[in-house]
């Protein structure tokens, strides 16, 4: 069978031909390499439907043969006229089963049906209110009105036939279907925590749609895992390599139950990025639930840590050379593969000195599928971009997994499945439900810099949001770049920042650092914009601006507000900072007051994660008496998901109490070496949890 966009044809295996029927009224979701695949998976499983990822390339009969019940197409990276647009078999559409597309998936099925899709000249990324038909089945129950996450360049521009338009951003299209045929898109992602009543629009497609149940329980699937891993391993070992987070901790507590008590062997590995008395608290909590840990103190070993890189990015030889030690690294994908593999030459000499045979050892990791999507692991996705390369995902990891001598049983998990589990299995609350903290720790929680990053377009991204923080004034003096602005927002958009701008005294500015962010399906790498304001801060307009700023200046992916008197003279250049024990004691200080703080106002439980940053960044230098930067910012970054994929900063006075992050702010303040404490702004997209 021919595929679109090209003539390559894809056979299905032996192995696929026996699974005939294995996936009776699951859901397929075929995979066009978005970064919200497995958050469509994780949504449709939170229902309790069975849900399975495959290419999108999956030809319809394979589709139909293995039983599933209905279709959704996620969306992805690439324009559907590009000549390396994936290749996908146009027959899924026209064999009755109820098919979902959404973002690529509409542009898909627009095409199949003779539509056309253009590039806009304006892209849409961020939350924006579409107006829907609520008289679709897709819609039924829903307002008018929906807020919903739009991230696209491409929209449909010709209406495919047969098809009726459903909803609308503007004069953007937002939602085709064709009832009859029970084909359903939407250019938004309904999936995602930033769109309001996601989940009812996926319940009315799976339930009311396709008719699926709701039997797809942990409790079974624990019974599999067991399986699984009884099968794997038989009567070898298993080291297992706790970070004391709730995924290595469930892990280990599966082992447990799977095999004998001997034959798992747990390490917890210091690497020096802990959080104030972690490495203590993780032995003592392991211990009360019958797991004897060894703790390896490995600091000295990670810090001078090195590893191997291409020559230079546009050096396609198999050339290397050897990196710096990582105290001397500033580079964070560098950060992150220097820790990945010193961590597994570590855990090497482990089992070197327990006198363990490696070739009879599994290597166990609570590894889980957000993890390997963000990591483009092909185990989850082959064709997802690079978001941020995990510690535990790696060149030599990925070797031992192609050796078949890594075992990750939580790999088909997404985070609050991982938290179900581990109660089913009888762990305590406080470790199930545990702030997630990330393996390399502290040391990605530092921006390193030996230099200010600066680029040609500074200025000019500078003066735009000068416009923006003084809307209310600048509309009244005629500027090339307030078209360029006004472009890009709406009617509404307009009249609330006049408001705002006309009610505050704010000033936004770049700081001259980089973090990682997600537009699109594709990574970035961008500036941060400050907000620093005469008044106290009025925490919903701040969204609001946190909300349009990156819409509107695409270089920048992050927004924080600036704690303190109003910035007169943003800092220009940095403080040189890298991984040495000072900077990463600073850290731990900050990260521990603040987290204690928060722990004891209670609300500890109302924020999902909240990682503690230090930046290179010191304010308030009078820049005439040319003052040496040598103090550092933090930056508070709350973040409120259910799904790890997405979410949104926790607004003080509305998510958590405004004294809380002032007591935080207050105590951060005092530690030696802090110039001023920030709070990060940026729902993800288009900022990532974690700032590398």
């Amino acid at each position: 069978m021919a595929l679109c966009n090209g003539d390559t044809k894809l056979e299905i295996t032996g192995e696929q031909k026996a699974g005939s029927c294995l996936y009776e009224g699951a859901v397929v979701i075929l995979d066009a390499g978005a970064q919200y695949g497995k958050v469509i998976d994780r949504r449709v499983r939170e229902l309790l439907v069975q849900s399975e990822i495959l290419p999108l390339e999956t030809p319809a009969f394979a589709i139909r043969e293995q039983g599933f019940r209905a279709i959704i197409i996620s969306g992805g990276p690439n324009s559907v006229y590009a000549e390396d647009a994936p290749w996908f078999d146009p027959a899924i559409f026209t064999i009755g089963k109820p098919v979902l597309g959404i973002c690529y998936g509409m542009q898909m099925m627009n095409k199949v049906f003779g539509g056309t899709v253009h590039r806009k000249s304006v892209r849409e990324d961020g939350v924006f209110s579409i107006s829907v038909d609520n008289s679709c089945s897709l819609f039924r129950g829903l307002q008018k009105e929906e807020l919903v996450l739009l991230t696209h360049g491409d929209s449909v521009d010709k209406l495919a036939d047969g098809f009726k338009v459903v909803a609308q951003s503007g004069n953007i299209i937002a939602g085709i279907a064709n009832e009859q045929k029970k084909l359903y898109s939407t250019q938004f992602h309904p999936e995602v925590d930033l769109t309001e009543h996601g989940m009812d629009m996926l319940k009315n497609f799976l339930f009311d749609i396709a008719g699926c149940s709701s039997n797809f329980t942990v409790q079974n699937r624990e019974e599999a895992c067991i399986r699984e891993i009884r099968e794997k391993v038989d009567k070898s070992k298993v080291l297992v390599l706790l970070s004391g987070g709730v995924d290595s901790t469930v892990c280990t507590a599966l082992l447990n139950k799977a095999l004998n008590q001997e034959q798992v062997i747990a390490v917890h590995i210091d690497n020096g990025f802990m959080r104030k008395r972690e490495s203590q608290a993780v032995e003592e909590a392991l211990k009360k639930l019958g797991i004897n840990v060894k703790v390896v103190n490995a600091a000295h070993t990670f810090y001078n840590g090195t590893t191997t890189l291409p020559i230079s990015d546009e050096d396609r030889t198999p050339r290397k050379r050897i990196s710096k030690t990582l105290n001397m690294t500033t580079n964070p994908e560098e950060k992150r593969k220097i820790i990945g593999d010193t961590f597994v030459k570590v855990a090497n000499e482990v089992i070197g000195e327990m006198n363990l045979k490696p070739e009879d050892v599994y290597l166990a990791q609570g590894t889980l599928r957000p993890d390997l999507i963000e990591s483009a692991s092909v185990i989850a996705s082959g064709k997802a971009e690079v978001i941020k390369t995990h510690h535990n995902d790696t060149e030599l990891i990925r070797k031992l997994r192609d050796e078949g001598k890594v075992i990750e049983p939580l790999k088909d998990f997404h985070k609050d499945e991982v938290r179900a589990l581990g109660r089913e299995l009888g762990l305590p609350e406080d470790i199930v439900s545990r702030h997630p903290f990330p393996g390399p720790g502290l040391a990605i929680r530092v921006i390193c810099a030996d230099e200010p990053y600066i680029c040609k377009d500074f200025a000019e991204t500078n003066n735009i949001l000068k416009i923006i923080a003084d809307f209310s004034a600048s509309v009244k003096k005629p500027h090339t770049l307030l078209q360029r602005v006004k472009s890009c927002i709406s009617d509404e958009e307009q009249e609330k920042l006049m408001q705002i701008t006309s009610l505050h005294s704010l000033y936004a500015f770049l700081l001259p650092i980089k973090t990682v962010g997600v537009q699109g399906d594709c990574r970035s790498y961008s500036y941060v914009c400050g907000i620093s304001s005469k008044d106290v801060p009025h925490w919903e307009s701040l969204i609001f601006l946190a909300r349009l700023i990156p819409r509107m200046c695409h270089t920048i992916n992050r927004v924080v507000y600036v704690f303190g008197p109003q910035v007169k003279e943003p800092p220009t250049d940095i403080t040189p900072t890298f991984l040495t024990t000072g900077v990463l004691s600073t850290l731990r200080q900050a990260d521990f007051v603040a987290h204690t703080i928060l722990r004891e106002s209670g609300f500890s439980g109302k924020i999902s994660q909240m990682p503690i940053i230090l930046t290179p960044l010191h304010f308030d230098r009078d820049p005439l008496q040319k003052q040496p930067s040598c103090r550092r910012s933090v930056v508070i970054r709350t973040f409120i998901t259910s799904d790890f994929m997405t979410g949104i900063p926790a607004t003080p006075g509305n998510h958590i109490p405004e004294e809380v992050a002032l007591k935080m702010v207050t105590e951060i303040t005092k530690i030696p070496g802090i110039s001023r404490v920030m709070y990060d702004l940026t729902s993800k997209p288009p900022g990532t949890t974690e700032w590398e």
